[in-house]
């Protein structure tokens, strides 16, 4: 058996008490810290949840991976697996990001909560517990979040995503650029109408990590050398 997955198994029953005795302890104390204790963990868990890896595993047997891009998101599974697959994964990935923040809703009426959900779940989703930290790039989580959290930003950054799509059919880039319009969008709002400043905190955070998953697009895209949306192969 692989010495990650013997650690995890062993170490995972004697934390987990801990962490539950310590719930225990606190919850006469504070309320909303109680309400973060039990909620971000969950998020970050539900986050963790490898569906492309699973999914294409359970159709053909590869380790996505070790294919393509190494993703194990959607853009890498419609590349290497083709469009069914790609589908499934994708409303999974999405789920994710709605079923963090509906359980923060559910939770507290703290936007405070909601934001660290939302956070949380994209964390698990770009560096998850179960396939060694080697996840997603966490655009579906993350736009799944924010179309909760900012509707409006976001219908502005997925139609800024699907122009851009359209034209240039580099979704890398694509994907970057309608991010940070939302983020754009966002502090525009915020200044305007009494959207709350907090928003912002996770578009921004959710902004940056996605940046950071997508250096190696970015490379490439100088280069010249990134893939177009429908190019089935994958260069060195």
């Amino acid at each position: 058996m692989n010495t990650r997955v013997i650690l995890l198994v062993t170490l995972t029953p004697p934390l987990l008490i801990t962490y539950l005795i310590g719930i225990w302890f606190w919850m006469d104390s504070t309320l909303l810290f109680t309400q973060f204790l039990l909620v971000l963990p969950l998020c970050y868990i539900l986050g963790s949840v490898p569906w492309g890896y699973m999914i294409t595993r359970a159709s053909s047997g590869a380790d996505i991976r070790q294919m393509g891009s190494g993703s194990i998101g959607t853009t890498n599974v419609l590349r290497t697996s083709g469009p069914k697959l790609a589908i499934i994964v994708f409303l999974l990935d999405v789920g994710k990001g709605l079923l963090a923040v509906f359980l923060a809703k559910a939770t507290s009426t703290e936007i405070s909560l909601e934001v660290a959900a939302g956070l949380l779940v994209v964390i698990g989703h770009n560096w998850p517990i179960f396939t060694g930290f080697k996840g997603g790039r966490g655009i579906a989580p993350g736009a799944a979040c924010a179309l909760i959290m900012v509707p409006l930003a976001f219908a502005f950054g997925t139609a800024i995503f699907a122009i851009l799509v359209y034209l240039y059919r580099y979704v890398s880039l694509s994907s970057l650029v309608g991010i940070t319009a939302i983020f754009i969008f966002l502090v525009v709002q915020v200044l305007v109408t009494n959207t709350s400043p907090v928003y912002l905190i996770f578009v921004g955070v959710a902004d940056l990590m996605i940046f950071w998953q997508h250096r190696g697009n970015l490379r490439r895209l100088i280069a010249g050398t990134e893939h177009k949306l429908g190019q089935k192969s994958w260069g060195p």
